[in-house]
C-alpha cells in the first residue's frame, strides 16, 4: 500500500487502472444488467450528493457524532452503491442481514439511532414498517425495488445539485482512513448485539494484506458469483479486493439460483460458508446413489479416492494415475456443475470437514479454508493458492503478512495488527475485556500445525466440563459425525452431565434410500426417527466414529431429530453457525430423555 486508501476509493483506483464495462452485473427481468466503473461513480457521487441534501453529514467524525444510515437487504448492484455513497459524506453504515427478526432488528435502529434504511424488496419494506413507531430517529425507508407505495432509492441522487456535487468532493478529501466506515452488529450465537466499529484503516489493510496473502492478482478478465451476505465483513472485503484487483462482481439472484448462475456466467471463483459446500456435496451423493451398476461403482470408486488426496504428499504414480481418469469420467461433471472455471473457492465462518477439503481438490476444485471474526475485519489467516506448500487440509492456513498472532495459556487466538477494530459501540466495558493491550482475543481456541498453520480447535465458550471433570470439546467430534452421509446436522451436549449425549438430524433423502434398500417403509421423519431398525442404524453409525475420540468424549447417548435446524427456524445465525443455546432451550425434552 503505497497510501493510505479509504474503502470508497476503490472505484477512482478502478476507474484509473482498468476501468470496465461490467464492475457490478445482476440479473434484471431475465438478462445480466451491468454496471460499469464510470456509471458506479458518477452515481455514487449523485448519491452522496443526494444524502448531503437530505442533511446526511459526519458531523464531528467521531462514532457517536456522525449520521447513521441502514441497509437490508439481498446482495446487488445497489448494496455497494449506496454502501460506497454513504462512506463519502463521513455518514456510517450500518448493515443488517435480511433475516434479521423484527426485535433485533428494532434494537439496531434505535442503538445506533438510524435516519434512513435501504431496503431491497416489499418483504423487508414490511418488515421495517412493522417497527418505525418504535424507532423515533427514522425519517424515511428507501427500496431498491421499485414499489407502489415507497420512495425508490434514485430520488436520493436525483436531489444532487452542482454544489452539493462539489461539496462531496471536498468532505471525501477530508475523510481520515482513521474514521469508521461502518457498524456490523454481530448477533452470533448468544445474547443481544453488539456493533462492532471498524475503520477504513482496520478493512483496507485486511484487503491489501489478504491480497498480497492469497494472492489475488489484479485481474481484470476475471469475475465471481457474490452471494454470501454484503452485510457480513468477509463477503464486504473480499468485495473491496475484488474491486481494486479489476475483478467483475456478478450477484446471484437467490441461494436457490447459485446453481443457475454458476452454469450461466462461468466465474474463476466464489466465497462461501462451509453448510453450503456440504449442501453441494449431499446434492452430489444423493444424484450418485441414483445410478446404478458401472456408473455407480465409478462414481464411489472416484470420491473414495478423493478422501485419500493430499495435496502436499504425493500418492505415486499408480494412484496419480487413477486420480486422473476419475478427473476425466467424473470429476469433470463436477466443474461443468459449478460452470467449469473456478480457480478459487475460499470458505470461512465456520470450520469446514476436511474430507469435503479433501475431495473437491482432487476433483481440481480448489477450495481453500480461511478465518478471521468480524472484529479483525475479519482475515487472520488462510491458505494460499500460491506457492505450494502453504495449504494443510484442516487447517485454515499461515497467518496473513501484516498480522502478529499469539495463542494464550488456555489456546484462545489473540490477533494484534492495524485490522483489530475500534470496539464495540456504545460499549467500552465489553472492549477492554475483548482488547487488551492492543490484543483481540478472539474467544476461538486454536493449536499450531508445523509452527506455522493456525488450526482451530472449539470456542472458548462451547468448550464444556462433564460432571467427573473432563473438558470436552464438540466441534472435533460434530464435524467428524458430518463425515458420514446420513449425518445432517449435529450437537454434541454434556456440560455438567456423566457422560457424552448428542442430538442428531438425520440426512432424509439418504435415510430414505437406506430404508427403501432395507424394506422398511418410509411414512414420515417423524415415523422415521423412532423407527427400530433407523435407531440400530444410528447406534452402530455412532459406535463406529466413537473410536477416533478417547473414552470421555464418546457419545453414550443420542436422540434423532425429524427436522434440519434454519435460520427461518431460529436454530441458526444468518452465517449458518449452530445457536446452541436456542437449540439446547429447544428440545430440553429430548435432552432430558438422554440423561433420564
Amino acid at each position: 500500500m503505497t497510501k493510505p486508501y479509504r474503502l470508497f476509493d476503490a472505484v477512482q483506483y478502478q476507474l484509473d487502472k482498468f476501468p470496465k464495462e461490467n464492475m457490478l452485473v445482476a440479473k434484471e427481468n431475465n438478462e445480466w444488467k451491468p454496471w460499469s466503473t464510470k456509471l458506479v461513480k458518477e452515481t455514487t457521487d449523485k448519491f452522496s450528493a443526494g444524502l448531503l441534501q437530505l442533511d446526511i453529514s459526519g458531523n464531528d467524525f467521531t462514532a457517536e457524532g456522525a449520521d447513521k444510515i441502514a441497509i437490508i437487504s439481498n446482495n446487488r448492484p445497489e448494496w455497494i452503491i449506496t454502501d460506497i455513497a454513504v462512506q463519502q459524506t463521513g455518514a456510517i453504515l450500518v448493515p443488517v442481514y435480511p433475516t434479521t427478526n423484527p426485535n433485533e432488528l428494532k434494537f439496531i435502529l434505535n442503538d445506533a439511532a438510524v435516519k434512513y434504511i435501504f431496503v431491497s424488496n416489499a418483504e423487508m419494506l414490511q418488515k421495517v414498517r412493522s417497527i418505525t413507531n418504535e424507532v423515533p430517529t427514522l425519517r424515511n425507508i428507501y427500496t431498491f425495488d421499485e414499489l407502489p407505495d415507497a420512495d425508490h432509492w434514485t430520488k436520493v441522487p436525483g436531489l444532487a445539485d452542482e454544489a452539493s456535487l462539489q461539496k462531496v468532493q471536498q468532505i471525501k478529501a477530508s475523510i481520515n482512513w482513521e474514521h469508521i466506515a461502518t457498524i456490523i452488529y454481530t448477533s452470533g450465537t448468544t445474547g443481544t448485539p453488539k456493533g462492532v466499529m471498524l475503520e477504513h484503516r482496520n478493512i483496507v489493510t485486511n484487503l491489501f494484506y489478504s491480497k498480497e496473502s492469497f494472492p489475488f492478482e489484479d485481474a481484470p478478465h476475471q469475475k465471481v458469483l457474490s452471494f454470501l451476505p454484503l452485510n457480513h465483513i468477509f463477503e464486504k472485503m473480499v468485495t473491496y479486493i475484488y474491486l481494486y484487483s479489476g475483478i467483475s462482481i456478478y450477484y446471484a439472484e437467490s441461494l436457490d439460483k447459485i446453481g443457475d448462475n454458476l452454469k450461466e456466467i462461468c466465474p474463476d471463483g466464489f466465497t462461501t460458508v462451509p453448510r453450503l459446500l456440504e449442501k453441494v456435496f449431499e446434492k452430489i451423493m444423493t444424484k450418485g446413489n441414483e445410478l446404478t451398476g458401472i456408473k455407480r461403482k465409478l462414481f464411489f470408486w472416484a470420491v473414495a479416492l478423493g478422501e485419500k488426496y493430499d495435496n502436499n504428499i504425493s500418492g505415486g504414480p499408480w494412484y496419480n494415475m487413477q486420480l486422473k481418469l476419475a478427473n476425466k469420467l467424473i470429476f469433470s461433471k463436477w466443474r461443468d456443475a459449478l460452470g467449469g472455471n473456478i480457480k478459487f473457492i475460499i470458505t470461512g465462518g465456520a470450520a469446514c470437514q476436511e474430507k469435503l477439503l479433501r475431495i473437491f481438490n482432487a476433483a481440481q476444485i480448489p477450495v481453500y479454508e480461511g478465518y478471521g471474526p468480524t472484529e479483525n475485519s475479519p482475515v487472520i489467516s488462510v491458505n494460499r493458492k500460491l506457492p505450494a506448500g502453504n495449504t494443510v487440509f484442516g487447517t485454515t492456513g499461515p497467518v496473513i503478512n501484516g498480522l502478529e498472532v499469539k495463542l494464550a495459556e488456555d489456546g484462545e487466538i489473540c490477533v494484534k495488527g492495524p485490522t483489530v477494530m475500534r470496539g464495540y459501540y456504545k460499549r467500552p466495558d465489553l472492549t477492554d475485556e475483548t482488547i487488551i493491550n492492543g490484543w483481540l482475543h478472539t474467544g476461538d481456541i486454536g493449536v499450531w500445525v508445523d509452527k506455522k498453520f493456525l488450526k482451530i480447535t472449539d470456542r472458548k465458550k462451547e468448550l464444556f466440563k462433564t460432571s467427573g471433570g473432563k473438558y470436552v470439546a464438540p466441534q472435533p467430534i460434530e464435524n467428524k459425525l458430518k463425515e458420514s452421509p446420513y449425518v445432517e446436522q449435529v450437537i454434541v451436549l454434556g456440560a455438567e452431565k456423566k457422560f457424552v449425549g448428542a442430538l442428531i438430524v438425520p440426512s432424509m433423502a439418504m435415510l430414505k434410500q437406506w430404508m427403501a434398500e432395507n424394506n422398511l417403509p418410509f411414512i414420515s421423519s417423524e415415523d422415521a426417527v423412532q423407527h427400530p431398525k433407523v435407531l440400530e442404524m444410528y447406534r452402530d453409525l455412532v459406535e463406529n466414529f466413537n473410536k477416533y475420540f478417547n473414552h470421555v468424549e464418546q457419545i453414550k447417548k443420542f436422540e434423532l431429530l425429524p427436522r434440519e435446524w434454519s435460520i427461518e427456524t431460529g436454530e441458526m445465525t444468518p452465517k449458518m453457525s449452530l445457536k446452541r443455546k436456542i437449540v439446547m432451550e429447544k428440545y430440553k425434552d429430548a435432552i432430558e430423555r438422554i440423561y433420564q
